[in-house]
């Protein structure tokens, strides 16, 4: 454990290699190394620092997925529950600076929480699979996700992932798009003009000023598991450049007493 938190903390300071991360272990102050369980040998204390090859040799061993359970565990017992309901984007990312052989990219999915923008599990989605097939095991991973509102991106919104959540007692918002054509044609035919606007939020980034609207509705024999409440969320931004706006179609599973509109407005 002492290995792995320097090298953690060579990599949070700039590490971004063996040598980087043993040179950073090398320059770091005997009291820092202590703090981390390292036994400083006062008169020698360069041979309390772990050689570079100690590091590589257990980089090697170390089992990456069993290693990002470790840690999201340990992050999600310390994590604070507030009122309310939890907030999870299940989301699959790349990495930077990192390949497998060949050059091929490493791709991970990630569960992190809403609020915090903790990381609570995380899994290699691997080369001979997909993130649609690794969003199960991923939230295996966690114990508990009843009362959690689980987000995810279009590719996600698929009908054995919404039962699955269901049978955790968990939500769901998903994302209707050309991977649903009937759950979207049926979303896109209810009168939304004729539904009133039930939130609007504004927000600045990423060098644009945008607007949200948000139109919430419950509908009877829903194409998708569960009695659901479809929303509809527009955004139009205004940028350097003219601006844009845009709107799509999402349902969400059963509304809880603590969930209110207001509150779906800002997961993506």
């Amino acid at each position: 454990m002492t290995l792995l938190a320097l090298t953690a903390c060579a990599v949070l300071a700039g590490a971004r290699s063996r040598l980087a991360v043993s040179e950073w272990v090398a320059d770091a102050p005997p009291a820092l190394l202590e703090r981390l369980g390292t036994a400083v040998d006062l008169l020698v204390p360069k041979r309390s620092w772990p050689a570079e090859s100690t590091i590589r040799r257990l980089l090697a061993r170390i089992d990456a997925d069993a290693l990002d359970r470790a840690v999201g565990a340990w992050l999600a017992d310390r994590q604070t529950r507030g009122q309310g309901l939890r907030g999870l984007a299940v989301d699959g990312k790349s990495l930077r600076g990192a390949a497998r052989a060949k050059g091929r990219k490493i791709h991970l999915l990630a569960a992190c929480d809403h609020v915090n923008a903790l990381v609570l599990a995380q899994m290699d989605v691997g080369e001979k699979t997909n993130e649609i097939t690794r969003f199960r095991p991923l939230l295996d991973t966690l114990e508990d996700l009843a009362g959690t509102v689980v987000t995810s991106d279009a590719m996600h919104t698929q009908h054995d992932h919404a039962v699955y959540l269901l049978d955790r007692q968990a939500h769901y918002i998903v994302i209707a798009k050309r991977n649903t054509k009937k759950l979207r044609r049926q979303l896109k035919s209810l009168p939304w003009t004729q539904i009133p606007l039930q939130d609007r939020t504004r927000a600045t980034g990423h060098g644009r000023q945008e607007i949200r609207r948000l139109k919430v509705c419950t509908v009877n024999n829903l194409l998708f598991p569960a009695p659901a409440r479809p929303s509809r969320s527009s955004a139009a931004a205004s940028t350097a450049r003219p601006g844009r706006s845009a709107s799509r179609p999402s349902t969400r599973s059963p509304a809880s007493p603590q969930s209110r509109p207001a509150g779906l407005s800002s997961p993506d």
